[in-house]
């Protein structure tokens, strides 16, 4: 396969995901303004989701406070913003439509009706139904996702696209947990009090998770546990070690298929093995913040190695 053309299927899934991504954290920002006594942390929960999407310096450069109308207008559709929701649904467009004979029709005709529709649907915002177009977002990515699941071949086309994908979720599922540590709790609200339970409530919801935590852990929402779960459970399939098990059998077939291994197959076997024997009261020890961070920057150099590999 042309470098190029596995390098547009990449970061089509990769803008896929990164939009549904930014749903998602739209989706917990709201959430959270709607916690019981949250009153003088709002700002900080609109702030929050600017900075876990990476807007930060292209946001205030334009706004001087993160009000909830300007951070939802800049991430959901802010043309000037790379990765808004709406340049990241474009971007997915233009890299499906430059490798068009490589998509199955259901495949692009997803791709190219979520992008026709996009402006009736940004509308929603405007009449305040923020929920229903984060939702349609969501649903339109899941819709893309189950063409590919189950119309496209599983070549060298295949593999990339959904390492774009893998790479991309792994990286918001921690962007996602760590917008809690960014939302600081009132000065008389001890953790695990009541706001801290609907806060984390909230991140769970974002991550489509509330049902599996409850199914998995029977003794109530506890900050450690809804870290293990977006960390170290196998079973959660948005979860770091579920996303880096993907991604070793994926690079596992690109070796196969090309005869010869790379510094990303190797990378991704260290940071799996360390998430597959991690415990999460070390992670806890550590410091949640300071692991997430490390993992979003190693994630960040194994994309890096994967494209000096495989897309260069």
């Amino acid at each position: 396969m042309l470098s190029r053309t596995a390098d547009s299927l990449y970061w089509l899934g990769r803008y896929i995901e990164r939009a549904e991504n930014l749903a998602r954290i739209l989706e917990v920002a709201d959430r959270m303004t709607l916690t019981p006594n949250s009153g003088s942390a709002r700002q900080d929960e609109w702030h929050s989701a600017v900075v876990i999407s990476g807007c930060q310096e292209g946001f205030y450069k334009t706004h001087e406070r993160a009000t909830p109308a300007a951070v939802v207008d800049y991430i959901a559709r802010s043309p000037d913003n790379p990765a808004s929701i709406r340049s990241c649904l474009q971007l997915a467009r233009t890299n499906g439509r430059a490798v068009r004979a490589a998509l199955t029709r259901p495949m692009w005709e997803t791709l190219n009706a979520t992008w026709l529709d996009l402006d009736g649907k940004e509308a929603l915002i405007a009449s305040g139904d923020l929920r229903d177009f984060l939702e349609w977002v969501k649903e339109r990515a899941m819709l893309f996702h189950g063409a590919v699941a189950v119309t496209m071949l599983r070549d060298d086309a295949h593999i990339f696209l959904q390492l774009g994908t893998m790479l991309e979720r792994a990286d918001s599922t921690a962007r996602l947990l760590d917008v809690k540590y960014h939302v600081l709790l009132p000065a008389d609200e001890e953790v695990g009090g009541g706001l801290d339970f609907y806060q984390w409530a909230a991140v769970l919801r974002g991550a489509s998770a509330l049902g599996s935590y409850a199914y998995l852990y029977r003794d109530g929402i506890k900050p450690s546990q809804v870290a293990e779960l977006l960390i170290l459970r196998p079973e959660m399939p948005r979860s770091l070690v579920g996303c880096l098990g993907e991604m070793i059998d994926l690079l596992g077939q690109l070796a196969d298929l090309y005869g010869r291994k790379h510094e990303c197959q190797r990378l991704a076997g260290e940071m799996h093995s360390r998430l597959r024997y991690g415990r999460i009261d070390t992670i806890f020890q550590t410091g949640l913040h300071e692991y997430l961070t490390a993992f979003i920057q190693q994630n960040n150099v194994l994309g890096l190695e994967v494209s000096k590999a495989y897309l260069i």
